[in-house]
Formats: structure tokens, C-alpha cells, sequence
């Protein structure tokens, strides 16, 4: 799948490298919480999963349009009884910071999400002194539905963290469907 800046593409074993170095970078994993992942072997395991492709989770290496890699994102707890699921993006490549290469990828996601696999709901969780995922969520659609008070503990403190939502009839307006 192409956006307009990004190509989103299935992991290969070869992406080891670059996500155990964004997962271990403290500047990148500061607004995700704790890594999942603390070893490159832990990385490769997460790759071979994501490359089983199983229908509650969609993963996607972000790449530009010339072949760089700059991050990953997806689709997870897909529930497709009440057809939804949870938006997770990570730009690792901090020189790509700010330059809309994670709208763009998100814009790719939703015309997925909506287009393609016929979702209604696409949902988030970001913290709140992120203002920079703030904006781009809300540039995309997503609107503010909830404040989780003291949900996460990054930097030594709690932290509040957004309930964001993005609606298929919301994305079918917007678009003039």
C-alpha cells in the first residue's frame, strides 16, 4: 500500500536490526511505554509473527517512497464482530520527525481500514504531553473521546493518556462518500 510520502510493506527478517536499535533508543520508546521487545532475538520472533499474518492484527514496516526505512505501524485487536481496532504507529528514523511521513502512513491505514477491511471504528491511545501525535491524529479525523487520568508512568511520573477514535461515518464525510 502506497500514501503520498510512504509505502507500507510486510517486515522482512532484515528489519531486525533497525527496530531493536528504535526499540532500545530511550528518545523514541519515551511516548510507547516499556519495549516489548529488549533483544534483537525478541525482535526477529515479533517479525516471524507478523509475518504469519493473524486475523486480529495487521503489522507494517513504513517505508519512503525511495526504499528507507523510517518506522512501522498497524492494526491490532481487531475485533471483527464489532468490526474495530486499536491504531499503533512508531516513527523510528528521528530525522523523519515531523516531516508528515506518520500522517501520511495513518491516511494509508484508514483508507485500509474503512476501504478494504470494512471496519467502523479505529481507536488509539496517545498521552497527552505528546502534542505532536496530538495534532496528527486530530489532522486525521480522530477526535477525542476519553482522558484515562494517570494511566501510564513514563519519565519517573504518571502520565494522563487520550481515548482517540476515528469513525467510519466521520471518514465517509470527510471524504464526501
Amino acid at each position: 500500500m502506497q500514501g503520498k510520502l510512504v509505502r507500507l510493506r510486510a517486515y522482512e527478517k532484515s528489519d531486525a536490526d533497525a527496530l531493536f536499535r528504535w526499540f532500545s533508543d530511550e528518545e523514541v520508546t519515551r511516548w510507547l511505554g516499556p519495549p516489548a521487545f529488549r533483544s534483537r532475538a525478541h525482535q526477529e520472533k515479533f517479525i516471524e509473527l507478523a509475518q504469519a499474518s493473524s486475523d486480529d492484527a495487521k503489522y507494517f514496516a513504513i517505508e519512503t517512497l525511495d526504499g528507507k526505512l523510517v518506522g512501522d505501524c498497524g492494526l491490532r485487536f481487531i475485533d471483527w464482530k464489532s468490526r474495530k481496532a486499536e491504531f499503533f504507529i512508531t516513527i523510528g528514523e528521528k530525522q523523519f520527525w515531523g516531516k508528515g511521513l506518520g500522517t501520511d502512513a495513518l491516511r494509508t491505514v484508514i483508507r485500509l481500514a474503512f476501504d478494504k477491511m470494512n471496519l467502523n471504528r479505529l481507536w488509539l491511545t496517545v498521552l497527552v504531553d505528546n502534542p505532536r501525535a496530538v495534532r496528527c491524529y486530530e489532522k486525521c479525523g480522530f477526535v477525542r473521546e476519553g482522558l484515562m487520568r494517570q494511566e501510564s508512568y513514563v519519565d519517573g511520573k504518571y502520565r494522563d493518556v487520550l481515548l482517540m477514535a476515528l469513525l467510519r461515518e466521520d471518514y465517509d464525510r470527510t471524504r464526501g462518500a
